[in-house]
């Protein structure tokens, strides 16, 4: 059974600021050039997700706001029944359960052509372009960073740089960096839609209260990439405040021409994405069979770990492995203690194998019950809400290597170090939202 979070508090204060302490101290720790950093910049970004939190949890009009705006995303994931409904007939209905690659994977489809759509009609521009205005007053940042940073809410980490692709060869260190962990620390629209289906199941009130929290995890994930990009490589070179305006050049003709255009995007994307969850669960498989049906079975061991953590693990498991080397920083950073090895383990496989994985294990384990309390399963929503893992360097290379060749050399030896931020962003909003539900 689910508990219930206590509520803001004391002890819920302490535990957050010692996690919010934790990660700035492993960015210090890791920075470039620790004497350079803006701490008035760190400041203010984590200002604007502490403050962004509490209204989105305690102002109702913001609270509200965010709420209509993951009904109406949760309302066009349903309009997706309607094609799937002709493609696959009584296939398609969800009455004998829930099937991830027939309810979830084709949102991304319509979603991709969406983007595409609204893109093309300045939409995503204008809304793109205020968040970037926003950035640059409060945290000091040139108009082509606050506008890459902002265009990762809706876009993923490759289609993102496009908009300012005429910067990127001119872009020195630091602002390269910031263009690789905010697209790490954030994910796109178009999967989002996958995330909410793979989380809410079939329940019309889980789709809307992880659409909501999926959304505000977005949005805090901007000023967070900022923080940490910062802290991690300062600007140590000589900076060009590139006021950059997108939208007045449109890729496709016209309306019809940009709904094909995301809808190839799209069934790429979903076989990519299909592709990836068949290899990698495949290889955890393989890996559970040689640590627990192999070692822990011949060892004794499964049946230790089954009896100390009172049946939550099965064995010798690559999750429980992974549980165990992370659970010290999960404490650290507010996750209740009977939840720190599973929410742990979440952020292990994210890290290592990618989100979709870890979404998918988090959605098991949930309907399982194995969760103590909600705000575990919250605050994992968060952790997960992002790209970082060692496949997105290769992926962040190729993207970014097309549209700046000459940065491919520079792009290859900070890839690491941005994967490394782009995780701690997505850790740092879960922990200001763990600290607030208390």
């Amino acid at each position: 059974m689910i508990g219930e979070q206590g509520g803001f508090g004391l002890v819920s204060l302490l535990r957050g600021l010692l996690g919010i302490i934790t990660i700035l101290g492993i960015a210090y720790a890791m920075s470039y050039d620790r004497k350079r950093i803006d701490w008035k910049l760190v400041g203010g970004g984590l200002f604007m997700q502490i403050v962004f939190a509490l209204a989105v949890l305690y102002v109702p009009f913001v609270g509200s706001l965010l709420e209509g705006c993951g009904k109406i995303f949760v309302k066009l994931m349903d309009f997706t029944d309607a094609g799937l409904t002709f493609l696959l007939g009584p296939y398609a209905s969800k009455a004998a359960g829930f099937s991830f690659l027939l309810h979830s994977l084709p949102i991304v489809i319509f979603f991709s052509a969406l983007v595409s759509m609204f893109y093309h009609w300045g939409i995503i521009q204008k809304v793109v372009g205020a968040f970037a205005w926003v950035l640059r007053k409060f945290m000091n940042i040139s108009g082509s960073e606050g506008l890459v940073a902002a265009g990762n809410i809706f876009m993923g980490m490759t289609e993102s740089p496009v908009l300012i692709k005429n910067y990127l060869p001119t872009m020195n260190r630091s602002e390269i960096f910031l263009v690789m962990v905010s697209g790490m620390g954030t994910i796109a629209g178009s999967v989002m839609g996958t995330y909410i289906g793979m989380l809410g199941g079939t329940d019309p009130a889980a789709k809307v209260l992880f659409a909501t929290h999926l959304l505000s995890a977005s949005v805090m994930a901007v000023p967070g990439s900022i923080v940490l990009a910062k802290m991690l490589c300062p600007q140590t070179e000589e900076a060009t405040d590139h006021v950059a305006i997108s939208g007045k050049e449109k890729e496709n003709s016209n309306i019809l021409d940009a709904i094909s255009s995301g809808t190839v995007t799209g069934v790429k994307l979903m076989t990519n994405i299909a592709a990836m969850l068949l290899v990698f669960i495949s290889l955890v498989a393989l890996a559970n069979y040689i640590t627990e049906g192999v070692i822990g079975r011949y060892t004794g061991l499964n049946d230790w770990i089954v009896k100390i953590t009172d049946g939550k693990a099965q064995g010798l498991t690559f999750q429980f492995i992974l549980g165990v080397i992370t659970s010290p920083f999960m404490w650290l950073i507010g996750v209740p203690s009977q939840d720190i090895m599973l929410v742990g383990s979440l952020l292990g496989q994210k890290t290592i194998l990618n989100e979709f994985v870890a979404y998918f294990q988090l959605q098991q384990w949930k309907d399982a019950g194995l969760f103590m309390y909600e705000k575990s399963i919250l605050m994992s929503t968060y952790i997960l809400c992002g790209f970082a893992n060692i496949s997105s360097i290769g992926i962040l290379l190729g993207g970014l290597g097309v549209l700046a060749p000459e940065k491919r050399g520079l792009i290859s030896r900070i890839g690491v170090p941005a994967m490394i931020g782009g995780a701690l962003v997505s850790v740092l909003s879960a922990t200001i939202i763990g600290m607030i539900l208390g």
